[in-house]
């Protein structure tokens, strides 16, 4: 008898999970992570988004609906499902500056459509906000500290980090970059490579590999970038369902690219002399 589209899916997630987890083996980083916790989680899951005023309001509200329609849709369930414990936790985090990073859902368990969607129903509730500066260095600080405590033991910690633009405030990426890595938590990337009718000068042409080479790493890295606005909910739900499978699903267009171990193409200190050459501090 054939299986259903939803009944393959599930299957061939299984299958990557398996092979994701056979590949780690019991020395590798990720088997490490599961440490203070009460609940077994697949993963543990920070979406850390950028609302600097870079983004305009429009940019934001997709964004936003990006993740809200991710958390509702059948693939991402279907993945949650397919995992060891069939659960994972989340907790979305906005930021800006270095010193302006908010929780607006705290961590949620993720264990079935039901509470999916009451997560997806309050992150739609929220209200929206823009902030000044950019400060990736500061979101990676905050995703890291808030895994501690949670409440969650995960066979992995990932951040999963959107923004427009590169760093700009703070300590320096890949000095955040490294300490998160340390901590075997894997970072992937949300890149936002729009081309705006007013291209700024914050913008770099190269954000996809900015974010390739300066800010994701761990096993299995990934960087989705989003070059439309129509792609925005399409490319959130592909990151989303990825990051959960811990496995390589399949995804369209935009292509993903993953991290590798290389001499930067761009200078990972460009957003901090973009803003020095422009406001002199």
């Amino acid at each position: 008898m054939a299986l259903s589209h939803g009944r393959l899916r599930a299957a061939f997630l299984t299958a990557c999970l398996a092979a994701c987890l056979a590949a780690m083996g019991p020395g590798a980083p990720g088997a490490a992570l599961a440490r203070g916790g009460a609940t077994e989680v697949d993963v543990e899951l920070v979406i850390a988004v950028d609302i600097s005023y870079s983004m305009d309001e429009e940019e934001q509200r997709l964004q936003r609906r990006g993740y809200v329609e991710a958390l509702r849709s059948a693939e991402f369930q279907e993945a949650v499902r397919a995992g060891v414990h069939g659960k994972v936790a989340i907790l979305y985090l906005e930021w800006a500056g270095a010193s302006d990073q908010r929780v607006v859902v705290d961590w949620t368990l993720i264990d079935g459509p039901e509470r999916a969607h009451a997560l997806a129903d309050k992150l739609a509730e929220a209200p929206t906000r823009r902030a000044r500066r950019t400060s990736i260095s500061g979101a990676l600080e905050a995703s890291l500290a808030a895994f501690e405590r949670n409440g969650f033991n995960g066979l992995r910690r990932v951040i999963d980090v959107s923004g427009d633009g590169p760093n700009n405030e703070g300590r320096l990426v890949t000095s955040a970059r490294d300490a998160v890595l340390a901590e075997g938590v894997v970072i992937n990337g949300l890149p936002l490579v729009l081309n705006r009718p007013n291209y700024g000068w914050g913008d770099i042409q190269d954000l996809d590999v900015y974010y390739q080479d300066c800010v994701i790493g761990g096993q299995g890295a990934f960087v989705l970038p989003i070059r439309d606005r129509a792609q925005f909910v399409e490319a959130t739900r592909t990151k989303l369902v990825m990051e959960v499978a811990l496995g390589p699903v399949p995804a369209p267009a935009p292509a993903v690219g993953f991290a590798q171990a290389r001499v930067p193409r761009v200078s990972c200190a460009i957003g901090e002399r973009m803003w020095n050459d422009r406001w002199g501090n």
